[in-house]
């Protein structure tokens, strides 16, 4: 008979928990840019369960973190030099901020988590440290109750988890402001840009198509040589409410989204009007396809700004979606009807 082992007496998991580097390898900034990109987003994850870096022990610390790769690959590389252990819990492959508003970096998972690896038999202490943007996914108090764990909520960026310990697990208050960045906003246009890649295909094929139509019907030369104007509209619209609008963001007047990219959408006609020759009509239904498409794609980062609540993105949504919709079917028909007059 095997005898059983009072983990209480080990020393702390040193044994069955897996080491993790705080430095990244190539491997992983290739994981991180294809990811960027959209390409494997589903499946970049890290196995829940408890890791360590350096040389923990029972009274090191233990940071949680979501088990998005992502998320968990900026925690551990901003542990260097520090002894701890990263309690990894199962989010479904989704980031802190998203997957605590999802509720899966949250209270019941977080208690399982504590359970699953035994941690009050690991640490003599009986704290945690959570990402800030955790916070409204967790009910620090049930957290308590159900585990005996206290919850700690670190600074909103990785970064400052060093001054946030040397400071005496206190966070200043630039530690606690959110914000949204150039760089930040940036790193969302990839796999955003990926991400409405078919939608952008359908909408080329339609103007194409049109292009050609004629009161004789539809001639394939005439595809060819009118559709330059329209494909530009439609490239440059989705590249304006992808692109230009997060980047110039702070900029761009109105506060909701669909109005910001709207603007870029108005904008962008304007500019290539200036490189045709083309009829009132079709500059005209130009506009309205271009407002449609770069208010539309615009609209996606409202899911990841600080700008914005989720309240506020339903409000928004409520409103400019039946624009956007009429929009389109106005800038179709009139795209139509400068085809047949």
């Amino acid at each position: 008979m095997i005898p059983q082992i009072n983990i209480q007496n080990l020393r702390p998991a040193t044994y069955f928990v897996p080491s993790v580097s705080t430095t990244l390898g190539f491997k992983d900034y290739l994981g991180a840019v294809k990811v960027r990109w959209g390409f494997g987003r589903n499946n970049y994850t890290i196995k829940p369960g408890l890791y360590k870096v350096g040389k923990p022990n029972s009274e090191s610390d233990v940071f949680v973190s979501a088990n998005y790769k992502l998320s968990f690959d900026s925690l551990r590389k901003n542990l260097t030099n520090i002894d701890a252990w990263i309690l990894v819990i199962d989010t479904k492959g989704v980031n802190v901020w998203c997957s605590a508003g999802k509720k899966t970096f949250g209270t019941k998972n977080i208690v399982k988590s504590i359970k699953e690896t035994s941690l009050e038999g690991i640490v003599k202490h009986r704290k945690i440290i959570l990402p800030q943007l955790s916070a409204p996914g967790v009910a620090a108090h049930e957290v308590k109750e159900q585990s005996g764990f206290r919850v700690i909520y670190g600074p909103v960026r990785a970064k400052d988890i060093k001054p946030f310990i040397e400071a005496g697990y206190k966070a200043t208050p630039p530690m606690r402001k959110v914000t949204f960045p150039l760089a930040e906003r940036a790193k969302l246009i990839p796999v955003d840009f990926m991400y409405g890649k078919y939608k952008l295909l359908i909408a080329l094929a339609i103007v194409f198509v049109l292009s050609g139509l004629d009161r004789t019907g539809f001639l394939f030369s005439k595809m060819i040589s009118t559709c330059a104007f329209p494909i530009s509209n439609v490239i440059g619209a989705y590249l304006a409410g992808i692109v230009i609008t997060p980047l110039i963001l702070p900029y761009i007047p109105f506060r909701t989204f669909s109005l910001k990219g709207a603007t870029m959408g108005i904008l962008l006609t304007l500019g290539l009007v200036q490189l045709f020759t083309v009829t009132y009509l079709e500059i005209v239904s130009m506009g309205f396809i271009s407002i449609t498409i770069s208010s539309f794609v615009a609209m996606n980062f409202t899911g990841s700004s600080t700008y914005t609540s989720l309240s506020g993105v339903l409000k928004e949504m409520k409103w400019a979606v039946p624009f956007q919709i009429s929009f389109a079917v106005m800038g179709l028909i009139l795209f139509i009807v400068s085809k047949l007059i």
